[in-house]
């Protein structure tokens, strides 16, 4: 059966139109895709290496990673932090300095400037320390959807910091893309933080 030319263009079209955006389709992403579902990154707080107010714009031509905890955290921290590092090191050189890992601290009673400053540096240049009152933070850590408390200070005055272990992955002008967790694999982690740099600006 033959079918007028007309009908052939138009499938013929259709059937184009229909590959290209099969092809066009964004391969999905290691990590959690939470793009659109939290507000851009924004904030003004304490430098810990220089003691400087510095606001999401200083750190603009960069994806960034932010992350709250504190410095007296036995487990979740450190881990979160080192995890980070590794995937730095995994990624290309050009890449991996096109990132910054912000820790915010919610423990700014305890996190001085310089023990904050020594801590971050532990893990890499890349790292970057941040603090500011307590009222701040908690309106802060609200507008990411998540929150931190103060356990009980035992005998020696020592207390716990309760706090989310999610890390927050921004790209260059500062919008929500990705969300980490601690099981996420470091590779897939390397990945998706090479594959935003890459993609995003260059």
């Amino acid at each position: 059966m033959r079918y007028p030319a007309r009908i052939m263009a138009g499938a013929l079209l259709a059937l184009g139109l229909l590959l290209l955006n099969g092809c066009a389709e964004e391969e999905p992403w290691n990590l959690r895709d939470v793009s659109g579902l939290m507000p851009d990154l924004e904030f003004e707080l304490t430098r810990a290496e220089d003691r400087e107010t510095v606001t999401e714009a200083a750190y603009d031509d960069k994806i960034k990673v932010m992350y709250f905890g504190f410095t007296s955290c036995p487990d979740m921290c450190p881990l979160t932090l080192a995890r980070f590092s590794q995937a730095l090191q995994q990624m290309d050189e050009e890449y991996a300095d096109e990132v910054r890992v912000l820790f915010v601290s919610v423990d700014p009673e305890r996190d001085t400037p310089e023990r904050l400053a020594k801590y971050v540096d532990s893990f890499g240049e890349r790292f970057v320390g941040l603090r500011g009152p307590i009222p701040y933070l908690r309106d802060l850590t609200k507008r990411y959807r998540t929150t931190f408390g103060y356990g009980k200070p035992d005998d020696s005055g020592f207390y716990d910091v309760s706090h989310s272990n999610a890390a927050f992955i921004f790209d260059r002008d500062g919008e929500i893309r990705l969300l980490g967790r601690e099981d996420d694999d470091i590779d897939d982690l390397a990945a998706d933080l090479e594959r935003l740099a890459e993609s995003d600006g260059w």
